[in-house]
């Protein structure tokens, strides 16, 4: 019964929305817009869209949350809707377009799940690559910098993200199975993730764009990307 499904997930997204508020995670714009990018989520990509959409947000959480003492008030800060935007504008997007163009499904999907593979893979790299990371350098020069300024990245803060991809990729796999998109939803996410600490180290440290643009591109590039390989393969 669709009309059930729909009731089940509204259930799901209001008490996602009232943790949200209560635990100070997100501000009451943001809880809105996220529950907003949710339903579209859901409503292109299924129950697999909203399990990918939701696990994003719980690593993330659990990641920001992670190490406080290293991060200090970083670790406490709650998220507004440009950010909640930035990370989940472009799955929602998808969302929207295979509501519209259900043709194209199979490449959209993709494209959801790149989407959100990068935003796992940027959140996890960059939260705790900050505490794990042994050795921190510029990704355009490769030579040492500091850590935590735009575009610094590390080894193990690179092998993060693409774990935290491979986690994307697995969640979808078991709706779709593994075939060639598996791969290509692990690719998708490390290439935005490693696109977003080239704009970092080019465009955001000279002031062009902010955190929350490079976010919403480096989920753009993933999700289009994905779409892409998955209209080749």
């Amino acid at each position: 019964m669709p009309w059930l499904n729909n009731i089940i997930v509204l259930l799901i997204l209001l008490a996602g929305a009232a943790f949200s508020i209560g635990r100070k995670k997100l501000t009451v714009p943001a809880t809105l817009a996220g529950a907003a990018a949710g339903w579209l989520v859901y409503a292109g990509g299924g129950y697999t869209g909203l399990v990918m959409l939701t696990s994003f947000f719980i690593m993330g959480t659990v990641a920001t949350s992670w190490g406080k003492k290293v991060k200090g008030a970083a670790a406490q800060m709650t998220r507004t809707m440009s950010q909640v935007l930035a990370n989940g504008g472009v799955a929602a997007l998808a969302g929207l377009g295979i509501i519209f163009f259900p043709a194209c499904r199979h490449p959209l999907e993709l494209a959801m799940a790149g989407s959100l593979a990068s935003a796992t893979a940027d959140t996890l790299s960059s939260e705790l690559g900050m505490i794990y990371g042994r050795r921190c350098y510029n990704i355009l020069t490769w030579k040492p910098d500091q850590r935590g300024l735009d575009g610094v990245v590390s080894i193990e803060g690179l092998i993060i993200g693409i774990a935290g991809s491979a986690v994307i990729a697995l969640l979808y796999a078991v709706s779709h199975g593994w075939h060639t998109s598996g791969w290509i939803i692990i690719l998708s996410g490390t290439t935005g993730n490693l696109a977003d600490s080239l704009l970092g180290a080019t465009l955001e440290r000279k002031g062009f764009i902010g955190n929350d643009m490079v976010n919403f591109l480096n989920t753009l590039v993933a999700g289009v990307l994905a779409a892409a390989l998955a209209a080749l393969c």
